[in-house]
């Protein structure tokens, strides 16, 4: 079955007033065109625009730009893909009755007939990449990705990038235990210290732990959030920079409801309450630009020791590698820092003078980050740019992962 319908289309431009919007977008568009059509295509504007305030815009977008992100070359792929032995299979009745349970996955209003042949499809692209990768082992949680995928891309398209994802990004949550997913989840501890102090002491004191963002994490937050279009979104962006940035956003949503997680009553079950409710009115583009940020300014190399003890070869971060395209401006952490620097000169400009600049509320975002020693962050990621011989994931002295 083909594309079924554009979910994800109308992707929204928080924040941008209706007034430019459209010139926006428009310059958008002819950007990622561009980018498209050059040789080589220039990964580096499409990381660009994939960070950037709405994301890739449409899901005709996304099934040019997504398999550039990983790396996928679309010219290779098989016309016809194989055939899908469900009998005997060790993992069709648990991806069964879980397709079976993903009914609010699907649009609202698609004929039962239309859903029903693409669930049927999502079980056999989560059967073909096990399949295919004897190493991985299914975990709940993986058909809220794979379902993105398929209803954005269709079963051919979506079948090859599942599979490159479920081999890099995913890689530590298809492991036979969970034990690299834990200790994933233990960067985010010290990133919200770093960020909010008194959040952290709160949440240490109530011992709450940081379970409440399993399903975020192991699901890119389609499980627990309701519009496709911010799910897309988030892939956007998640696609275009490294796999622990879904911890950094977790980390900003914490440090976003401050004042609610303050106000809660210190103790586990009321803390862990609050925060596996996530909100579905969040201002995402904001979000998501302060997860940027945070990337930046306390990268994984130095949250290292405190995540974990040991570093293991095979986690997904190691393996990242793989989608270093060469050119060093291709980079996901360049194309990051990049936009930190453009964006700590567009607030010293505002702050000598009152300057007409293209992106005024940009720059404001990130007012109580800068309280917080934005600045100090920034010379460090300047000084990075400048030594672009640096490993993009550095080998360290410790192991992440036993």
């Amino acid at each position: 079955m083909k594309r079924s319908r554009s979910v994800g289309a109308s992707s929204p431009l928080n924040g941008i007033g209706k007034q430019d919007g459209d010139s926006r977008r428009k310059r958008k568009l002819a950007e990622i065109s561009q980018a498209l059509n050059v040789t080589p295509v220039d990964v580096a504007v499409l990381r660009r625009m994939a960070i950037s305030e709405g994301g890739l815009l449409t899901d005709e977008i996304r099934c040019k730009v997504w398999p550039r992100l990983l790396n996928v070359p679309t010219d290779i792929l098989p016309e016809k893909l194989e055939e899908v032995e469900r009998e005997n299979n060790k993992d069709y009745n648990q991806v069964l009755l879980d397709v079976q349970r993903s009914l609010r996955r699907f649009p609202p209003g698609m004929p039962d007939e239309q859903r029903e042949g693409l669930q049927e499809e999502l079980i056999d692209i989560i059967l073909r990449v096990l399949g295919r990768n004897t190493q991985l082992h299914y975990y709940q949680g993986y058909h809220d990705i794979v379902v993105t995928f398929l209803l954005v891309l269709g079963e051919r398209l979506a079948t090859a990038l599942v599979e490159k994802l479920s081999t890099h990004h995913l890689r530590d949550f298809m492991d036979p235990t969970m034990d690299n997913t834990k200790h994933i989840l233990n960067y985010l501890m010290p990133i919200i210290e770093r960020v909010n102090p008194e959040v952290h002491d709160f949440m240490q004191q109530a011992e709450v732990g940081t379970i409440f963002a399993l399903s975020w994490l192991i699901t890119w937050f389609g499980h627990v959030l309701s519009d496709f279009r911010h799910v897309v979104r988030l892939y956007d962006f998640f696609l275009a920079c490294h796999p622990l940035m879904p911890i950094y956003f977790a980390a900003v949503i914490v440090q976003y409801r401050e004042d609610e997680v303050l106000d809660c009553e210190c103790d586990m079950a009321s803390v862990h309450h609050l925060l596996s409710q996530i909100p579905q009115d969040l201002p995402y583009e904001t979000l998501i630009s302060r997860a940027g940020d945070l990337f930046v300014q306390f990268p994984p190399s130095e949250l290292a020791r405190e995540a974990a003890q040991q570093y293991s070869q095979q986690m997904a971060p190691s393996t990242f590698k793989d989608f270093d395209l060469n050119p060093e401006q291709q980079r996901p952490d360049t194309v990051l820092r990049r936009r930190r620097r453009e964006k700590q000169a567009l607030k010293g400009a505002a702050a000598g003078a009152m300057v007409a600049t293209a992106q005024p509320t940009a720059a404001r975002r990130f007012v109580r980050l800068a309280v917080m020693g934005l600045t100090v962050a920034l010379g460090a990621a300047a000084l990075t740019l400048v030594n672009t011989a640096l490993e993009w994931v550095p080998k360290l002295d410790l192991h992440l992962f036993p």
